[in-house]
C-alpha cells in the first residue's frame, strides 16, 4: 500500500514515530530484528524536550513520577571532588525537569501507548533488502526461522540504530570518528555510599569511571579499559574488570555487591549521516547521528527527529503536501544534530583530557567557570533542548534573529489557553500531533483555524484562545510546538504561508 509507512527499529525513535502516525490513522508497520523488547539499556536520561515530545503524543504516562529529578553530578580527581553540578537546584524554577530513568522503561511506556492506538511491534523481523520506485518501497524481511517475505510500503524509515540497514540500502554515507574507543559497563545491586540523586565520575589520568544511581538499590558503572585489552570479553570478564577498577578508584570494597544484573561493552563514536533522505527512504535517531552519551542528548534528539518527520509525513501521505516538504526534515534536524555532536564531543575533550596542558586548562580555567551557578543553569538549558530554534531554516528563512517574542521557527512556550467551549488547556497538551491557531479572542481563533483547516484538514487544526494578554496577534503553532506563522489578523496571509510551505514553487 502506498500510504503505509514501514519503520525499521522499535527503539524510542521508531516507537514515537509510529505513535505520531497512528494518531492520524496512517497505516504503520513497525519491525525490529530483536527477538523481544530490551530489558536493559544504555540511555538513562530524558531531557525536558524529550518529555515534551512524549507528552504531546500522550505517551509520558507515569514516567515523571517514576523518575529522579533532583540530580547531582560530581566529578572527582582521586578522593577529591573538583566539580559538582547541582542540576536540580540550578533550574528548580523551571516547569520542566530532566528525568533520570532507563530507556527500557521509556520504551515500555511507548509500547503501551502504541498498543492503545491499535499498533504493535513485529519482533524477530529483520530487514534484508529494499528497493524503491516512484510509488513506494518493496522490502524483504526475514523472520527468526529464516523465512523471507516481501512487504510493500509507501515509505521506509530507518530508526534501526548506528548499524542501520536502511542507511546502507539507501547508500547514505555515515562519516565520523571515535571519541572513546571502548567502554565497559555493568549494572549491579550494592550498598554504596554515593549520592543516589545522580552520578559520581572519576577522571584520573584522563580516563573515566562513572557510577550512576538507578532505581532499586542498583548502580551503573562504566569505565574505559586499558589499551591492549582483548576483544570479545565474556560478561564475567567485563564484570571483573569494571568492579576491580571501581574499587581502585573509589576505595570502596566489593563485599556489598549482592547481584550483577548486566554487563556489556560498547564504543563511542561521533557520526552524522550525509543525508537524511534518499527518495522514499529516510533516517531518524541513531541511524542518522550518534554521539557521546554526555548530556543525555542521543535519545532526546531521536525523539525530536520522530516528531519533526511525523507531521510532515502525515501531510504528504494524506496528499495535503508535496513530497518536497520532507526535504525540510533534513534541513531543520541535521544542523541541530551537527551542533549536538560538536557540543558532546567538546565536553568529552574538556572533561577527559589526555595531555598535561589540556588538564591544566581544565583545572585552572574550565572547572572554576563550571562551578558558577549561572553557568550551570545555561549548560542545563542547552542540554534541555528547550531553546531549539529553526530560525533561518527552510520553513522560516526570513525570521529575524533579534525580534521580540517567539518568531517563526522558535519553540512556542507552553502557555495557558482555553478551548472554544471555555475549557482551560495548555498549548502543548492541546497539540497532540495537530496544529494550533492561538488568537486573542474566539472569533479570530475560529477565522484563522478555518483557513488553516482548508489547507491541512479539519482534524489537524485546533483553535485556541490565549488565557492572558490583550494582543490581537495570531500564531499558528506546528505539531512539534514551533511557531509556523505569526502576524496580525489576516487569514489570507496565513493561507499564503501554508501554500508556500506545503507546495513550494
Amino acid at each position: 500500500m502506498t500510504d503505509t509507512v514501514l519503520i525499521a527499529g522499535a527503539g524510542p525513535t521508531g516507537l514515537a514515530l509510529a505513535i505520531h502516525l497512528a494518531l492520524h490513522d496512517i497505516p504503520v508497520r513497525l519491525i525490529d530484528a530483536a527477538p523481544t523488547p530490551a530489558t536493559t539499556s544504555r540511555a538513562l536520561g530524558l531531557q525536558p524536550r524529550g518529555a515534551e515530545v512524549l507528552e504531546r503524543i500522550g505517551a509520558l504516562g507515569d514516567l515523571r513520577e517514576r523518575s529522579q529529578t533532583s540530580l547531582t553530578m560530581s566529578y572527582n580527581e582521586g578522593s577529591k571532588t573538583v566539580l559538582r553540578f547541582q542540576v536540580g537546584d540550578a533550574v528548580a524554577d523551571q516547569p520542566k525537569q530532566t528525568l533520570l530513568i532507563s530507556q527500557a522503561e521509556i520504551e515500555g511506556t511507548l509500547r503501551e501507548r502504541l498498543a492503545g492506538l491499535g499498533g504493535d511491534v513485529e519482533w524477530d523481523t529483520r530487514l534484508v533488502t529494499a528497493e524503491q520506485d516512484g510509488t513506494g518501497v518493496t522490502a524483504t524481511v526475514r523472520s527468526a526461522d529464516g523465512a523471507e517475505r516481501e512487504l510493500r510500503a509507501g515509505w521506509l524509515i530507518g530508526c534501526d540504530g548506528a548499524h542501520s540497514m536502511v542507511r546502507k540500502l539507501a547508500g547514505i554515507a555515515f562519516p565520523g570518528r571515535s571519541l572513546i574507543e571502548r567502554l565497559l559497563m555493568v549494572d549491579v545491586r550494592a550498598a554504596w555510599p554515593f549520592d543516589r540523586n545522580g552520578s559520581t565520575t572519576w577522571m584520573e589520568a584522563g580516563h573515566m569511571l562513572s557510577v550512576t544511581a538507578l532505581p532499586g538499590d542498583t548502580w551503573r558503572v562504566f569505565t574505559e579499559p586499558p589499551p591492549g585489552l582483548p576483544e570479545h570479553l565474556t560478561e564475567d570478564e567485563i564484570t571483573d574488570r569494571v568492579l576491580k577498577e571501581f574499587s581502585h578508584r573509589s576505595g570502596v570494597g566489593l563485599d556489598t555487591v549482592t547481584e550483577v544484573r548486566w554487563a556489556s561493552e560498547f564504543r563511542i563514536h561521533r557520526r552524522l549521516a550525509e543525508a537524511y533522505r534518499r527518495g522514499r527512504m529516510l533516517l531518524a535517531g541513531d541511524a542518522a547521528h550518534i554521539q557521546s552519551p554526555t548530556g543525555g542528548q542521543g535519545q532526546n534528539t531521536g525523539l525530536g527527529d520522530a516528531e519533526n518527520l511525523a507531521w510532515k509525513l502525515v501531510l504528504v501521505v494524506r496528499g495535503r503536501a508535496d513530497q518536497r516538504l520532507l526535504d525540510t526534515y533534513e534541513g531543520e534536524r541535521r544542523p541541530l544534530a551537527r551542533n549536538v555532536l560538536r557540543a558532546t564531543s567538546t565536553a568529552v575533550d574538556i572533561m577527559l583530557p589526555h595531555t598535561a596542558w589540556k588538564r591544566l586548562l581544565r583545572d585552572r580555567v574550565v572547572l572554576p567557570v563550571f562551578r558558577l551557578p549561572a553557568v550551570q543553569r545555561r549548560l542545563w538549558l542547552a542540554a534541555s533542548q528547550l531553546g531549539i530554534s529553526y530560525r533561518g531554516g527552510p520553513l522560516a528563512p526570513a525570521s529575524h534573529r533579534w525580534s521580540p517574542g517567539p518568531r517563526p521557527g522558535d519553540r512556542m512556550p507552553d502557555i495557558r489557553c482555553t478551548e472554544l467551549d471555555g475549557e482551560p488547556v495548555t498549548l502543548h497538551a492541546a497539540l497532540s500531533g495537530r496544529w494550533a491557531v492561538v488568537a486573542g479572542d474566539r472569533r479570530q481563533a475560529v477565522r484563522h483555524a478555518e483557513a488553516a483547516a482548508a489547507q491541512l484538514g479539519a482534524d489537524l487544526v485546533v483553535p485556541l484562545v490565549r488565557a492572558q494578554g490583550t494582543s490581537d496577534e495570531v500564531v499558528l503553532v506546528r505539531p512539534d510546538g514551533h511557531v509556523g506563522w505569526r502576524g496580525g489578523p489576516a487569514p489570507d496571509r496565513l493561507t499564503a504561508w501554508l501554500n508556500q510551505v506545503l507546495w513550494p514553487a
